[in-house]
Parts: structure tokens; C-alpha cells; sequence
């Protein structure tokens, strides 16, 4: 899977919370200040073009929709970071957070349960 930048992830997020949507409705639901029409346009059509949105045709408007998940390429890129800034290991990427004071003892004890509780599924 191919990495998005970031008006590419922008425009993901769009389609990923609200669900299928035209050009106009991508503009819309974009930060002030809006880009272009056609620079959103283009950026659809390169994420169409790396098979991350599919595109319908209704006459003369074009429908974009995620062919990719948020969680499939989040945890796409979350793997791809943990291999190049913790050498593959998902342990010290916690400890990392440990610390930098980002994760507290309650959240690493939550997340101790959760391991728990998947290793006996």
C-alpha cells in the first residue's frame, strides 16, 4: 500500500468520516482556506489513480468513494512507522511513550488487559 501525503489524507478523512461524496461535497467539507476546485479535483484523481477511492459516474458528476479503510491503512502506516524510527518492535515504541510522559500507568495497564483478554481468544 502506497503512502498518502498530506492533502491526500485530508481528503481520505473527508470520505472515510461522511461516506460517499461529489467534488462539491469535498470542497464543502474542507478547512478555510478552501484549495481549488480543481487541485481537489486533481488530488482525487491521483487517489483514484493509487486504488485508494473508487470513482461512479452520474451523468456529468463524478461520485468518489474510500476503496481503502482508515483502520486497513492505519494500521498500514502505524506498521510502517514502527519499522523505521523502533527498529520493528512495537515494545519499544511503548516504552518510547512511557518516556516522553505520553502514556500513563492507567493506559498501560489498560492496555495489559487488552492484550489479556485477545491472547485468550
Amino acid at each position: 500500500m502506497k503512502q498518502l501525503t498530506k492533502a491526500e489524507e485530508q481528503i481520505m478523512h473527508i470520505l472515510w468520516d461522511n461516506g460517499p461524496q461529489f467534488l462539491r461535497e469535498v470542497l464543502d467539507a474542507m478547512p478555510e482556506p478552501k484549495p481549488h476546485q480543481n487541485t481537489v479535483a486533481t488530488i482525487l484523481k491521483i487517489l483514484v489513480e493509487k486504488d485508494f477511492v473508487t470513482v461512479n459516474v452520474f451523468g456529468r458528476q463524478h461520485q468518489y468513494a474510500a476503496a481503502v479503510s482508515k483502520e486497513a491503512y492505519s494500521g498500514k502506516t502505524i506498521k510502517q512507522m514502527v519499522k523505521g524510527y523502533f527498529e520493528g518492535s512495537f515494545a519499544n515504541i511503548v516504552s518510547f511513550m512511557v518516556k516522553e510522559n505520553n502514556l500513563s500507568v492507567e493506559e498501560l495497564e489498560a492496555l495489559l488487559q487488552q492484550i489479556r483478554k485477545q491472547q485468550k481468544k
